[in-house]
């Protein structure tokens, strides 16, 4: 049996370091963890892994957030996945700075990359590990706001709470691979 840890980004150096770039840079630290290596695959970076006996791919999508469905879509049916396989990292603005939640399923909340993926896997049933980034401080929070927030870099006083929230981003998408294989039995 096999499952994926999706982690969602938007590609090449301007995104990296920024606040929407969570899910791919938690996919990092797991990544270093299980000390594999990305390679190209499909025109994504995809790590292939064992976890507990089963195949572990980490993909992180080479594509920008609001585009995302169709091409995980694609690399999830080349490797042979179904969306109950998959397990999505990505950020939220409505948690705080560092904060980690699991859902199994539900809306995409305003997360147009999650948006995308819904639509295009066809289910809302997607496990998920969400990262909290926080919202703009202003109390008027308007839309240029909020795409200004997403797309900026983490602050240096930020950084110890991100690399803990990318840690157990990481461990918790791990439980969920653990706790889908178990169910098989």
């Amino acid at each position: 049996m096999a499952q994926a840890i999706v982690g969602l980004g938007n590609p090449g150096p301007d995104y990296r370091d920024t606040r929407h770039n969570m899910g791919a840079r938690a996919l990092d630290a797991l990544a270093k963890k299980l000390k594999v290596r990305f390679r190209r695959l499909s025109g994504h970076l995809v790590a292939q892994s064992k976890w507990r006996g089963d195949v572990l791919y980490l993909i992180k999508p080479q594509c920008f957030m609001n585009a995302m469905g169709p091409p995980v879509a694609r690399i999830t049916r080349k490797l042979r996945l179904v969306a109950a396989d998959l397990i999505i990292v990505y950020d939220d603005l409505d948690l705080p700075l560092g904060r980690v939640r699991v859902r199994l399923k539900g809306s995409a909340g305003g997360h147009n990359g999650v948006r995308s993926l819904i639509a295009s896997l066809g289910t809302d049933r997607l496990r998920r590990v969400k990262v909290g980034i926080g919202r703009p401080v202003s109390p008027e929070r308007n839309r240029d706001e909020v795409v200004d927030h997403v797309l900026s870099a983490f602050l240096p006083e930020e950084l110890p709470a991100v690399e803990k929230a990318c840690a157990e981003a990481a461990a918790q998408a791990l439980k969920q691979i653990e706790a889908h294989s178990s169910r098989r039995f």
